[in-house]
């Protein structure tokens, strides 16, 4: 397994104009997303502050992203937070910039006074799970899923 290289990068707030570049993220998570429909997710992404979307970009473009939600918990008292997507583009990985955007996104859970995060993994994602492993995350349970009919 070849060791992460280290690169220059820099971590901002997601803005609208990132839109294609973060559909084209989804799309390597395996989540097919339209740059109009990551455009539509976004705007209401972003107005809402319980939301925060982080992007690294290399070069001049958006090569990762995370997004994360602080919320209210019905278990404890300090608020909670989850990372809700994690992905750097293929030809981007193993160069640190995950590890930055979990940083990132921790740090700003912190100043947020969340005390406990939550994420998912795919469970064909052995990579992902011994990499949140290396960071401090822990098993901890299943996660149970069911589509319901949409109600428009």
């Amino acid at each position: 397994m070849p060791l992460e290289r280290e690169v220059d990068f820099r971590i901002r707030h997601a803005q609208p104009g990132d839109a294609a570049v973060l559909a084209q993220l989804m799309c390597e998570l395996g989540y097919e997303t339209k740059p109009t429909e990551m455009e539509t997710r976004l705007k209401s992404i972003l107005s809402n502050p319980a939301y925060k979307t982080f992007v690294a970009v290399m070069d001049g473009r958006v090569c990762g992203m995370i997004g994360t939600l602080a919320y209210s918990s019905y278990e404890q008292d300090d608020p909670s937070g989850r990372i809700l997507a994690l992905v750097t583009l293929t030809a981007s990985r193993r160069r640190g910039i995950g590890r930055a955007l979990i940083a990132t996104a921790e740090k700003d859970f912190v100043q947020r006074a969340v005390t406990r995060v939550t994420l998912d993994a795919r469970l064909t994602r052995e990579d992902a799970h011994k990499f949140y492993e290396s960071l401090g995350y822990e098993r901890n349970g299943w996660r149970f899923v069911k589509r319901l009919p949409a109600g428009r």
